[in-house]
């Protein structure tokens, strides 16, 4: 019999248990109902903007590039609306299966789908597949009619660049391609502002204003489903395009140029000798920079890569040349400024048949008969050789280098604008100890002093030096960029590269008798109006050293091997009667500068000033308008 007691302790462990369990479920709900607190309330933010994230995507679009316009604001290089079709792979429900009904819609061929899918592997998961980035009209409609088996694909209307003028400003802009690897990491800015798709510049001054050309992201907000299939737009923030900008260049000046050079391989550039402003500045032969946007393919790129007249080289900033007689209007001025010799300063020119030789050299005129009684004049006239051998051997060297260097020989003339441009190269006796180990000779003075050895210039080095001198021998900055100021500028605007403006003239007036008088090597390119007249002084640079046995030949330039042949220069600066424009002309193994290079410059002379008013007027109406 169970006892009164025995039933007490029961009901004590029943109620024990019953509080036991009551309290562990008040803890349970307590921490359900807490968590569901931190949750709700105290993490609310945090779990919305994930769950914002699951249900809306954030699509970054590429930077629209701001615009190269010319003086008179001519678009040089903008943008098209291009059509592309992206997909992110981690989107796409069965990538093969979409990836095979793109290739069937669009038609493409096994060498391209074999490259998307390549492509595709490169990138990760979640970075955007450009499947097509420059669609016609026709596969843009078909893409869009097809879109609801198309799931995680998205046909975009991009910008992409565009350069309606082609060849003509190649190599001043350069172009744009698809940014790479190197791209990314020399650049923070390109880094910030990456995007699958994204073109940057690579060479020029599309490389050189990268950071001001590339603009601002515009950013697209948009609900997906649960498959990531997008549903509707909520939000677009507009980007902000790149940076215009604005430089000096004429394009009908720089078309000019290019039809001037068309089958030749050169440099034309036209300078204003007050302001540096550069009216044109063309290199040949050029190529079509619209090829590279989208990636040139092979076959073009192989048929300019292994063009022998070499079209990626920018031989107005690169191309290292003796400047032949071109350099005789210095060595004159160097003497004359250092008093070694008068304009009166008299050479005998007995030719061929009594060379000067010394130490056991033989140095020739290039005229055979010899041209006699030389001063400073005539010899510049003519483009004695003979005479400017006398005279650099009494100036020497290093009094030239010095000469030559005021003027902007030897040195960079747009500093790092270009990172492709060369220094050339003024020799001087320290350079050859220092570069060489050896002593300097008295023979390389003599060769220097006619534009050979081992003096080197580029082209926009030698339109430099003759808008200096046409200026009347006053400092000047090149610029390509309107309106562009160098840090020296300012300091520099009125110094004078010369100890007295006497000996400018002098040799201003005998660039002039150069192109102007009979004998002048350049005569036959004259122009007698006196509002296209200008001055000028020829160049014949050799390339091989010619031996008794060339000379005896005599053989026209038709005959010689094309490599073999000599460099044409011309420099000239007109009108001559109010200098305001300066040129310099390099056709590669043209031969005589006379006869191949001179010429050239009338016909540029003629549309150089006759644009001149239209330049000015411009100027004045945009002044008047601000």
């Amino acid at each position: 019999m169970i006892s009164q007691s025995d039933n007490v302790v029961k009901l004590n462990s029943i109620n024990r248990r019953m509080f036991i369990l009551a309290t562990a479920k008040v803890i349970i709900l307590g921490g359900i109902v807490s968590r569901l607190f931190f949750l709700q309330i105290k993490e609310n933010k945090k779990y919305l903007t994930l769950s914002d994230k699951n249900r809306i995507r954030e699509w970054k679009l590429p930077p629209v590039r701001g615009n190269f316009t010319d003086f008179f604001g001519n678009t040089i290089a903008g943008n098209f609306e291009a059509y592309q079709l992206h997909l992110i792979p981690e989107q796409v429900e069965n990538f093969r299966y979409t990836i095979n009904r793109i290739k069937n819609i669009l038609d493409l061929s096994d060498k391209q789908f074999t490259k998307i899918l390549k492509k595709q592997k490169e990138i990760k998961p979640w970075e955007t597949l450009i499947v097509a980035d420059n669609l016609s009209w026709e596969n843009f409609s078909k893409i869009n009619n097809n879109l609801y088996d198309l799931n995680g694909v998205k046909p975009i209307i991009s910008i992409s660049r565009n350069y309606p003028y082609k060849e003509n400003y190649t190599h001043i802009l350069g172009y744009v391609s698809q940014a790479n690897e190197s791209d990314i990491s020399t650049n923070e800015v390109i880094k910030e502002k990456f995007v699958q798709g994204l073109k940057v510049g690579k060479i020029g001054l599309e490389k050189s204003f990268e950071n001001d050309l590339i603009g601002s992201n515009s950013i697209e907000r948009y609900e997906v489903n649960a498959y990531g299939r997008r549903i509707s737009q909520l939000a677009y923030q507009q980007g902000d395009q790149g940076k215009t900008i604005k430089l000096t260049v004429d394009t009908e000046i720089q078309k000019l140029a290019n039809e001037l050079l068309i089958d030749k391989a050169g440099s034309i550039c036209v300078m204003d000798i007050f302001t540096g402003d550069i009216i044109a500045m063309h290199s040949s032969p050029s190529f079509d920079p619209n090829k590279f946007v989208f990636g040139i393919s092979q076959d073009d790129w192989q048929l300019i890569r292994n063009n022998p007249m070499k079209p990626l080289l920018n031989k107005t900033l690169s191309g290292n040349y003796s400047p032949g007689s071109t350099i005789k209007p210095i060595v004159a001025l160097s003497a004359l400024e250092n008093e070694i010799v008068s304009q009166k300063f008299t050479v005998i020119c007995k030719g061929h048949k009594h060379p000067l030789e010394l130490y056991g050299q033989t140095y020739h005129c290039w005229k055979k008969e010899g041209h006699g009684y030389m001063n400073m004049r005539e010899a510049m006239k003519q483009s004695c050789d003979t005479y400017f051998y006398e005279v650099s051997r009494r100036l020497g060297v290093d009094k030239l280098s010095e000469t030559a260097k005021k003027f902007g020989l030897g040195k960079k003339v747009f500093g790092n604008l270009f990172g492709n441009e060369k220094s050339g190269l003024i020799p001087n006796t320290e350079w050859k100890k220092n570069a060489l180990g050896r002593n300097w000779l008295l023979g390389e003075t003599i060769i220097t002093g006619i534009g050979q050895g081992y003096i080197q210039t580029t082209p926009i080095q030698l339109c430099l030096m003759t808008a200096q001198i046409a200026n009347g021998g006053h400092k000047i900055y090149p610029k390509l960029v309107l309106n562009q100021k160098n840090k020296d500028e300012e300091k520099d605007k009125f110094v004078s590269l010369v100890k007295n403006p006497k000996n400018i003239n002098i040799i201003q007036d005998a660039m002039f008798s150069s192109t102007n008088e009979v004998r002048g090597t350049s005569y036959r390119s004259r122009i007698d109006d006196t509002k296209y007249q200008f001055a000028g002084k020829t160049g014949t640079a050799q390339v091989k050293r010619i031996t008794e046995t060339d000379r005896e030949l005599d053989l026209k330039t038709s005959e010689i091997a094309y490599e073999e042949r000599d460099h044409a220069l011309y420099v000239a600066f007109g009108p001559y009667k109010n200098p305001r424009y300066a040129i310099s002309i390099l056709i590669e193994h043209g031969g005589s500068g006379g006869s191949v290079a001179a010429p050239l410059a009338k016909k540029l002379f003629k549309k150089i000033i006759d644009r001149h008013e239209i330049r000015k007027n411009y100027q004045t109406k945009k002044y008047l308008d601000i």
